[in-house]
């Protein structure tokens, strides 16, 4: 961890203490309203640091009328399901998801993680800040799936293919080999269509997976690779870029439609507070996590224009696959936002 991942997340523990024991909000035990917002990684992750950052802005620009509580590493609840049923209920109130995730309970979802669609950073977020969002948000509350979409923030860079014990330089060299995946279907295709084995293990239980071999490799991002200790048995990462680690955070709905129309517009501005301190922390610490994993003796190989090609050619029957199963108008979204937002990053 360098000294800027150090200093900020040092500022945002002491704004979380200051505001538990009432230095910033003299009134958190009088608070009108509470908010819970639970994650799965740890209070080092970029998801954590975004949420302080909410948690400072909300509880301080209500005057005390809201206090934020914070669960980190599963602490509420364990898992996708578990965590939007409590939303559902109004027992929680604030969760994130993957894309892949979110298509446990709203397929059309998964678009965001088709590969080898966006180019660099900025792109991403404009897209995902854009239109598609707005009729993702629109869709679900139609549907009456009882959680409302705030936001997107990235939760970890990039995923790229990082194997154990064989490097990846062309999507020929990952045939046969057991890559582990998240539950999503499109995660298990896309694994599938470059020829290796897509085998789903849990998070919690990924570290374990690849030290006893179950697995060989995984798609994930290098600030989650380094945060969960992976690199003690991943030794080769492939810059392949395949998809933007997209965090989507839902709120619940039955909450929601309780909170009082001021509260929900320092809610609203909270979610800004925490995207900017979430993305800002991931493109900042990009960099030295490589070198953290170099570090430990692993490997990080960039692809030739050639090689990245042939990963985009290897997988170019996803976008047909998520036709076939999702239908067009989420894909002609995406492709439309993504050729827009080419044009407005330029």
């Amino acid at each position: 961890m360098n000294t800027k991942r150090i200093a900020l997340l040092t500022v945002y523990a002491v704004i979380a203490a200051a505001s538990m024991f009432g230095i910033i909000n003299a009134n958190s035990d009088r608070a009108e309203f509470i908010i819970k917002a639970s994650i799965q990684a740890s209070t080092q992750d970029e998801d954590y640091v975004g949420l302080l950052a909410f948690k400072e802005y909300v509880e301080k620009t209500s005057n005390g009328r809201v206090q934020v509580q914070l669960y980190s590493s599963g602490q509420f609840c364990g898992g996708v399901p578990e965590c939007i049923g409590n939303l559902q209920k109004g027992v929680l109130e604030m969760f994130p998801t993957t894309a892949g995730g979110t298509g446990n309970f709203f397929a059309p979802a998964q678009v965001l993680d088709l590969p080898y669609v966006f180019d660099n950073d900025k792109q991403a977020q404009c897209v995902l800040d854009g239109p598609i969002l707005s009729k993702m948000r629109s869709t679900v509350l139609d549907k009456n799936l009882q959680i409302r979409l705030m936001g997107v923030t990235n939760t970890g860079g990039w995923r790229n293919f990082a194997t154990t014990t064989k490097p990846i330089h062309h999507p020929d060299d990952l045939a046969g080999q057991k890559i582990r995946t998240t539950p999503a279907k499109i995660q298990q295709e896309l694994v599938r269509q470059l020829g290796a084995n897509p085998t789903p293990v849990s998070w919690a239980e990924l570290y374990t997976a690849l030290a006893t071999g179950v697995v060989e490799g995984s798609k994930n991002g290098i600030q989650d690779i380094i945060g969960a200790k992976l690199e003690e048995h991943l030794k080769y990462i492939v810059l392949d870029g395949h998809s933007y680690m997209a965090a989507l955070w839902w709120f619940s709905e039955p909450v929601w439609q309780s909170l009082p129309e001021d509260i929900q517009d320092i809610i609203e501005q909270g979610f800004v507070h925490q995207q900017k301190a979430a993305n800002d922390l991931v493109f900042n610490q990009e960099a030295n996590s490589y070198k953290l994993f170099e570090k430990a003796g692993g490997t990080v190989y960039r692809p030739t224009p050639a090689e990245k090609q042939a990963f985009k050619d290897a997988s170019k029957n996803m976008r047909q696959w998520f036709k076939q199963n999702y239908g067009n108008d989420w894909l002609t979204l995406l492709e439309t936002s993504v050729d827009q937002c080419t044009v407005d990053v330029e």
